[in-house]
């Protein structure tokens, strides 16, 4: 009841614009929640395939707006693993026997930083800043009547295990692991879009691969928008045998993930600051039990956003003859 009451209460603060990227997408964008805003993102993902499947229930996204152009995230999910059983075949001669695992998953540290903007009118040259401080306004200026119709951005995030038996157990991958992207964002008449592309560096335990992602859709209302996304996570090398446990053990042949999704957000209330999010998707590539093709994808979860209201135009009355000071 108290988490209810939470939710409540955050749910008639002040309202926020949303960005195409980042959840429920495996895409991300360059949008940040803004000066002293929280976004706060409780997701359910699944990732499944005739082999194994991977599940966070929740995962917990909590980000935080420093200055206009700068986002603080901490990421954490509960994780269950599962290997599927599978009978006698010539890709598993002795075959699979089932089993589950759970527990806590990696800790996620990043920082996104939007070092370019555009809106409509304006010089090409003049978009580029660090936004620790509010960007002021002109007089008069409403920020709706010019939206930013192209943005780049980074993303620098590290993925830490925690003190927990998780990586020993074959839950997660051995850490740390550091991943860099490069994002851009913009709009087109009607159509907004963003993509990204990054590089998981890995570790001796983990292999590098490259991510690389891209959204297309609409805004039909100030409440409603659905994108199409298609993802591609690509292993970049292939470690020698014997390092890593369970599932993440290496020596085997690199594995990929080519991913078409349909997913949109749909606010909740009228300040748009309790939003459901929604995917659902699966490989366009052959999937099978030896490779690492997804039978099907989704996310079903929450985003939550609050923080300081925004300051009201206020329009100035010239002073009567008969009124001020004597």
């Amino acid at each position: 009841m108290k988490f209810l009451s939470l939710l409540l209460m955050i749910a008639v603060g002040g309202s926020h614009a949303w960005g195409q990227g980042g959840a429920p997408f495996r895409t991300d964008d360059p949008d940040t929640p803004g000066n002293k805003h929280w976004e706060i993102n409780f997701g359910w993902i699944a990732d499944r395939n005739p082999a194994a499947g991977a599940y966070q229930v929740p995962d917990f996204d909590i980000n935080y707006g420093l200055g206009d152009r700068i986002q603080l995230k901490y990421e954490i999910p509960i994780a269950i693993e599962e290997q599927r059983p599978l009978p006698t075949s010539p890709a598993f001669p002795q075959g699979q026997e089932g089993l589950v695992l759970a527990g806590l998953g990696e800790s996620l540290l990043g920082v996104k930083y939007r070092y370019y903007e555009h809106h409509p009118g304006d010089s090409w040259f003049s978009g580029f800043g660090l936004g620790l401080k509010p960007e002021a306004k002109a007089s008069g200026e409403d920020e709706a009547e010019k939206p930013v119709n192209l943005s780049f951005g980074t993303y620098p995030q590290l993925y830490l295990n925690n003190p927990t038996r998780s990586v020993a157990r074959g839950l997660v991958a051995s850490g740390p692991n550091f991943y860099l992207p490069v994002e851009i964002a913009g709009r087109i008449g009607p159509i907004r879009y963003n993509a990204d592309a990054g590089y998981n560096f890995g570790n001796r335990n983990l292999p590098q691969s490259w991510n690389r992602g891209f959204i297309v859709g609409h805004e039909f209302s100030e409440s409603t928008e659905a994108y199409i996304e298609l993802y591609d996570l690509q292993g970049a090398n292939r470690l020698p045998a014997g390092r890593g446990v369970g599932q993440f053990a290496t020596g085997i042949p690199k594995s990929r993930e080519t991913t078409i999704g349909l997913g949109g957000r749909q606010a909740l209330n009228k300040t748009r600051t309790l939003n459901l999010l929604l995917m659902g998707g699966r490989s366009f590539q052959t999937v099978s039990a030896t490779n690492t093709q997804p039978s099907w994808i989704a996310y079903v979860g929450f985003q939550v956003l609050f923080g300081p209201k925004e300051p009201e135009n206020e329009q100035v009355r010239p002073t009567l003859p008969n009124e001020g000071g004597k």
